[in-house]
This record gives structure tokens, sequence and C-alpha cells, in this order.
């Protein structure tokens, strides 16, 4: 009889804690409500099964429990009975099943007004292009694909000079209109999912898989890859901005077009060169750094990371927390830099400047931090070099005591907080594996042994 009860009780709680949950399914942002139609049908589904055989468990229990003196009816087989259970769980199965397959049938036409974007998935981040004015995006292929073209678009591809390129974890979409999502990995399986918007696809390499879905409220969303992608695939995060058609296609002329970006032209060392002498008051006149100014060592740095950086400074992504007073130091310092083109010149001359390793300031266990470093070592490479396709910069050779400082800010939400910093969140995720300030002094005590 006990446990009779206890059978009956998990079966009401169970349904109770369903109906009265605050948990449940995100506020739709897009058409797909009948995604959410099948979810329900399938819990009212197994919910009725679940329910009527505990119950009749329950009963089982009860009416057939041990009594002296009475023995079991032997009955192998019951037509009858098996007649129903087959009827009943073939109604359970199409009840489940062909809403979905109506769905699934949707859900691969796509409606011939939709917009068509690109979703570019890379360990572990989000980038994304669209079609110019010609409406059609470019062909590409892995064997173009560089650090100056990271999407491998074909260069001999005219339909390519006009595409859009986003190298932003974050993508705009406008309100109210059909969007295709074509979905493509560069390098291991992926996962495109916007909970709000009930679609998601798997990327997979070699292939171009897709997924349409409308909008249909405007604000900022989650995306997440939903595949295991590796040892950093839960910092592998971005966002999707639902715009009105207006501040979309502002937001959209932003960037660069693949034939500008091929365009660009370099920096000038020459023209740099009076610029940096700012920046060699405290950097030092060969970029060595200097711990007594908080000015870490620049030579040998990679351009596109000390582009990023004093961007990120001069537009208030980096330096503004109210904790971080060597970066409100350092942003004054990038504000006397008047444009892009200043900020090219003075990183060319940067790169001009002879590489010597900076002299180590820490005496921790290098031993303990090995292991550590395998994680960081996914973005930064095994050498600790850098890698540009991760948007990870150099750690080897560079200032110990500057990369201490970093970690720690991002740990604490110093730094990485910021809403314009795209990247910086990924790298606060990273360091909160790392347990306390002996910790990270290990882990950096080790990339000092890196040559």
């Amino acid at each position: 009889m006990v446990m009779a009860i206890v059978i009956v009780l998990l079966v009401v709680g169970s349904v109770l804690f369903h109906l009265l949950s605050p948990w449940y399914l995100t506020p739709i942002a897009s058409n797909w409500t009948t995604i959410d139609d099948t979810i329900s049908i399938t819990f009212w589904v197994t919910g009725s099964v679940f329910v009527a055989v505990n119950l009749f468990m329950a009963y089982c229990v009860v009416r057939y429990r041990h009594k002296k003196g009475s023995r079991a009816d032997y009955e192998p087989e019951n037509k009858k009975l098996e007649g129903w259970l087959i009827g009943l769980t073939t109604l359970g199965i199409v009840a489940m099943l062909a809403p979905g397959l109506a769905v699934w049938a949707k859900f691969v036409d796509v409606p011939k007004d939709a917009a068509v974007f690109e979703a570019v998935g890379k360990q572990w981040h989000w980038s994304y292009r669209f079609p110019g004015k010609d409406g059609v995006l470019g062909s590409v292929d892995a064997r173009h694909i560089s650090d100056k073209n990271p999407f491998g678009i074909n260069p001999d591809d005219p339909f390519g000079k006009d595409d859009v390129l986003i190298t932003s974890p974050e993508v705009h979409l406008p309100v109210g209109k059909p969007v295709k999502a074509l979905l493509r990995s560069i390098d291991v399986l992926h996962d495109f999912a916007v909970p709000q918007f009930r679609v998601k696809m798997d990327l997979v390499p070699g292939l171009v898989t897709y997924l349409w879905f409308t909008p249909t409220r405007v604000g900022k969303f989650d995306l997440l890859c939903e595949e295991l992608c590796g040892t950093a695939h839960f910092t592998m995060r971005g966002k999707v901005v639902v715009d009105e058609e207006r501040v979309f296609q502002e937001w959209l002329s932003s960037y660069p077009t693949f034939a500008q970006s091929l365009a660009k032209v370099p920096g000038d060392a020459d023209a740099g060169k009076p610029l940096y002498a700012v920046c060699g008051a405290c950097h030092g006149a060969q970029g060595e750094g200097n711990v007594a100014m908080n000015a870490p060592k620049l030579s040998g740095q990679g351009d596109w990371y000390l582009k990023r950086q004093l961007i990120s400074f001069k537009h208030g992504a980096r330096g503004t927390h109210e904790r971080d007073l060597y970066g409100k130091q350092m942003a004054p310092m990038a504000a006397t830099l008047a444009d892009d083109v200043a900020i090219n010149n003075v990183v060319s001359y940067i790169g001009t400047l002879p590489d010597s390793p900076a002299p180590p300031t820490l005496k921790d266990n290098a031993s303990n931090g090995r292991n550590l470093y395998v994680s960081c070592g996914s973005c930064h490479g095994s050498d600790g070099r850098g890698i540009q396709a991760t948007n990870a910069p150099r750690l080897a050779g560079m200032s110990d005591w500057y990369m201490v400082t970093q970690l720690r800010n991002f740990k604490h939400g110093i730094r990485g907080a910021h809403p314009k910093d795209m990247y910086g969140p990924q790298m606060a995720s990273m360091a909160a594996i790392l347990a306390d300030d002996q910790t990270t002094n290990d882990l950096v005590a080790y990339i000092n042994t890196l040559k």
C-alpha cells in the first residue's frame, strides 16, 4: 500500500510541477509557433502515457498484492490485450510524429521572398556574410581561407566582391521579414540555435545547411552553439539583434564589402613613427614595455590585435570601468589617434620594432600551469604565438605581469563586460575557470616557458 501511495504522489507531483512551474519555453520571437505546438502535443501524449502507466501500476500493486494462499494465473498470450496495446501505441506515435512531419515540410520550404545571409562557425566564434547590391552571395572554397580572407570567398567570383563581411559575433536582422540562414562550418560540427526563434540546425564541415524564420519582435537574443565543438564550446556565443528596417540598413552599411577589405591600404610606418612618440613615453622607445608605468610590451604583438584594442580604447569598449585604473590611463592616449588611418600607421611602426622577449617577473610553479594552458592553447596556440582566426593574441614572450592583471580583470568583470566588447565575454568565461590568484600565476609562469 505504501508503494502505491508513493507512485500516486509521484504522478500528482509531476503533473502539478509541469502545470505550475515557472520554467518553460522562452517567449517566442519568430513565426515558428508550430514548433511549440508539436512540443505541447508531445508533452500531452507522453504525459498521458506516464499518468496511465503509473496509475495502472499503483492499481496493480494494490489489487494483486500478495495474499496468503492465493496463486497468480499464468496467461502467456492475450490477443485482445495485445491488440489494444498495439492500437494505442500506434495512435500515440502517429500523434507525435505526424505534426512533426507537417512542420518539417514547412521548415524546408523557404519563402521565395526570404532574404539570405550566411552564418559561419569556427572554434569558437561566429561571423556573418550578407549579399551586396547584386543580392547574390559569392562562391566560397576552403582553399581560399586565410587571415586576409577568413570567409574563403573566391576572389575571382564577381558576385563576391560586394558581399558584406561581419567579423563580429553579433548579427542584426530586420523585423517582420523572412530570412534564410546559410550555415557553414570552417572546422568541426557546430549548431546555430536561438531559443526564442525555436529553430536550430547543425553546421556540418563540407556542407552548407540552412534554416529559415521570420523575426517577429525587436530585441537582442542569445545565439548559442548547441553542438559540443571542443574545449571552449561553452564560450561560443553570439547575439542576434532584431531591428527596424532603417536601423538594420544603417548597421549593415557600417561594415566593409569583400572588395573593400582587400583594398585596404597598409599602414605607413614612417607616418606612424611620430605618432608613436606618445606611446613610447610609457611603452618604451622599442615597445619593450615598462612595468613601472603599467605599460605592457607591444613589439611582436599581432597588428590586428593592436588595432582592435586601440579602437576599443578609443570608442569606450575598454578603459571605462571604474576599477580599471590603468585602462583609464590608456583611453585618453588612444583618443590622440585621429582616425583609423592614424591607428594603422602607428601599428605599422610598432611592427618595425625589435621583438625581444619581455623579462619574466613571476617565479611561480610553471608545472602546475602546464595542464591549465591546454584550454588556452586551443585558441592562442600550443606555442602561445596567437591565432588571428580565433581572435587570440600572442602570449609567448609578452609581459607576464600584464597577463596576470588582465586575467584577473576578466575574472572579476572589470574587462569583457562592456556591451561594445564583442570578444571580451568569451575570454571572461575562460578566465572564470581559474580558481584563484595562485592558479593564475602558475598559468602565466608556464606561458613564460614558451619560446
